[in-house]
């Protein structure tokens, strides 16, 4: 394993698990509390999270494993395990890009505010739906970390 190798490996494992703490506290905790909000509390806390998940923080640790992943895969150790890690890595990325971010834009356009029927609605298209996909993309980064452990244990 070069420098280099150890350096991505290395980073790309650590922002790995970051991401996956995020998204599993998210599981088990913040959206089953709010899932017990009425409606207008519910899709205005979203909205609040929404925003201000959007920094520079948090999209660079979202962005920095697959890039830091794919150098891995070519410099650092155990390439069947770094690349499983950044398969399931990317499977994480396509599922947030493609259907939790889409879906957080459409709450976006919910006026919290707006008639009990409104938020309902809004509330409805999105709920399950974004749940069922932070599950999956959130099992998918817990693998994709486990895998950069694997592959970091392996001389």
């Amino acid at each position: 394993m070069t420098s280099l190798g150890h350096a991505a490996l290395v980073s790309g494992t650590i922002a790995t698990g970051l991401v996956a703490g995020i998204f599993v506290a998210f599981w088990t905790s913040i959206m089953p509390g709010l899932a017990k909000t009425d409606d207008a509390t519910f899709v205005h806390a979203m909205q609040e999270m929404n925003t201000a998940i959007l920094n520079p923080v948090f999209l660079v640790l979202f962005v920095l494993p697959a890039p830091a992943l794919g150098v891995a895969v070519f410099t650092g150790p155990s390439r069947a395990w770094v690349i499983a890690a950044l398969v399931l890595y990317l499977v994480c990325f396509a599922i947030t890009s493609a259907g939790n971010v889409p879906l957080n834009d459409e709450l976006m356009e919910v006026d919290p505010s707006a008639g009990a029927s409104v938020v309902e609605a809004g509330r409805e298209a999105f709920e399950a739906t974004w749940n069922r996909l932070h599950v999956i993309r959130t099992l998918a980064v817990v693998a994709s970390f486990g895998c950069c452990v694997g592959a970091a244990m392996t001389r």
